[in-house]
């Protein structure tokens, strides 16, 4: 219902002579938590442990899905209206701590007026029934239609179109995911199942993370799939999801998922999560999506010919590395974006070297030439600029992937390969299941060098021109063209 003041109410009943503005809260507005690149996204005062989300699906993808969301969070400050990101449903109703609560829409928050003041530190369990509605703009992110059903593509800023919550990758929480279809269909979703139960026509599938997942990682997939087991390093369950009618005309490509896990943890360390698969759905996005534990595919890319084999396994790697850079150990602030991208980036390249003979010198060199032309067109990697209004998925520039990748080149040849190595387990390691900042990262680079390297990051994340490489002086850049011929070479799709 529309928001109202209880005070409000329980004054009238008392005495006609309460004025509206000594009685009520001040109007709903969205808030956000500061984002310099999302300013309206996430919620101050709460911190969220856990989401449980219950998606009834009827069978068609145009059609809203009924949902119940339920939060269980702790307060950071105190608060008399909890803010939640969401977008695209409508809310039925919303409950906290078991009571009813008013609640109104702002922007693209949920504001939700608790029963009672909340001080910091109390447990908070919020429930919202509404609907989630896959009939918007798919450009726009959220649910993705495919030729059998629906999956998800929620970044950066589009889970809230699916789901309510807290849509910053600053807050992790762990996810419960129970999916109602009817029985010809498969669900599956992020991290293990946990239970499947069938009741009439229909079937109720669950699944549960068991590490923390920022919300623009959830994957939800219900279509008409094989599900297809393998076992990767130390026994790891590897899952993949495909059209049915697909599945020997993949396998040739699924069965590489193994051996690149091997190759990634050889590079950094174990795989940080209970699961990996492939989600390969029929759908175009333009672009791949490394949600958490089931990387979305596109099939046209497993199933076309425009692309060498050595391509399509460099974008395999590019969204298995993101398990470790952007999952495990996720950005703080969307301007910490670059370690995310430049990261999978680079260990694309790197496997690109070492299994195409594709030289990642010849690829570095070439980004510098094109770096200050990026930096002109995108921002610094560090400093991105602000995504357009209308197309969020715009701040994925080339300067966030190879012209990012380019500062792990020129780090790697600043400080030598050993600290370099020793650089990148320890991130990993020492951030995982956590969100990090640049400012952290530039840190232990220096810790592990032995030596202060401000003035070299300095340069290479925030300067409007990249700086001499080190090692190779004879490098240059071109003269920066406009921003429209400043997107460097097209990635079809793009690997995100």
């Amino acid at each position: 219902m529309p928001l109202t003041s209880r005070r409000l109410r329980a004054a009238l009943l008392a005495t006609a002579s309460v004025t509206l503005v000594a009685a009520t809260l001040p109007a709903p507005q969205p808030l956000g938590i500061g984002d310099r690149l999302f300013p309206h996204l996430g919620n101050p005062g709460y911190d969220v442990l856990s989401y449980d989300i219950q998606l009834t699906y009827k069978g068609r993808n145009t059609e809203p899905l009924d949902a119940v969301t339920t939060i269980d969070a702790r307060t950071t400050a105190p608060l008399e209206r909890i803010n939640l990101d969401f977008a695209r449903g409508a809310v039925r109703s919303v409950e906290v701590n078991g009571l009813h609560a008013d609640f109104a829409t702002a922007g693209e928050d949920l504001v939700v007026e608790t029963p009672s003041p909340l001080p910091a530190g109390t447990p908070v369990h919020i429930t919202v029934r509404h609907t989630s509605d896959p009939s918007g703009d798919k450009a726009n992110g959220g649910w993705v239609p495919t030729a059998d059903g629906l999956a998800m593509a929620n970044q950066a800023d589009a889970a809230h179109r699916v789901f309510p919550g807290n849509d910053h990758p600053a807050d992790k929480a762990f996810f419960t995911f129970r999916v109602t279809a009817p029985k010809n269909l498969t669900v599956v979703a992020g991290g293990l199942p946990a239970g499947k139960r069938d009741h009439g026509d229909t079937t109720t599938w669950t699944y549960r993370t068991e590490h923390p997942m920022a919300t623009e990682l959830a994957q939800v997939s219900i279509g008409r799939s094989a599900v297809l087991h393998r076992t990767g390093p130390r026994g790891l369950p590897v899952r993949d999801v495909v059209p049915a009618a697909d599945r020997a005309k993949l396998e040739p490509w699924l069965k590489k998922t193994p051996a690149q896990l091997d190759w990634m943890e050889k590079q950094v360390g174990p795989y940080p999560f209970e699961t990996y698969g492939l989600l390969v759905a029929d759908t175009e996005t333009g672009f791949e999506l490394e949600t958490q534990t089931l990387s979305l595919f596109e099939r046209s890319l497993f199933t076309g010919t425009g692309y060498p084999e050595w391509y399509v396994d460099s974008v395999m790697v590019h969204e298995l590395a993101h398990q470790w850079f952007g999952n495990s150990v996720s950005p703080q602030s969307w301007s910490d974006l670059w370690l995310n991208e430049g990261h999978a980036t680079w260990y694309e390249a790197r496997y690109a070297e070492e299994h195409a003979q594709k030289p990642m010198e010849r690829r570095m060199r070439e980004a510098y030439a094109r770096s200050d032309t990026w930096r002109a067109a995108g921002g610094p990697p560090a400093r991105p600029d602000v995504p357009t209004p209308d197309h969020k998925i715009s701040l994925f520039r080339p300067v966030v992937y190879d012209g990012s990748a380019l500062i792990l080149y020129a780090l790697r040849e600043e400080i030598g390969e050993a600290a370099f190595d020793r650089l990148e387990r320890t991130w990993v390691r020492v951030h995982r299941d956590g969100s990090a900042t640049t400012r952290q990262f530039t840190e232990l680079a220096s810790r592990i060098a032995g030596r202060d390297l401000t003035a070299f990051f300095d340069g290479w994340l925030y300067g409007t021109k990249t700086p001499p490489m080190p090692g190779h002086p004879d490098w240059r850049t071109e003269t920066p063209r406009s921003a429209a011929g400043g997107q460097g070479p097209a990635r079809a799709p793009k690997p995100e």
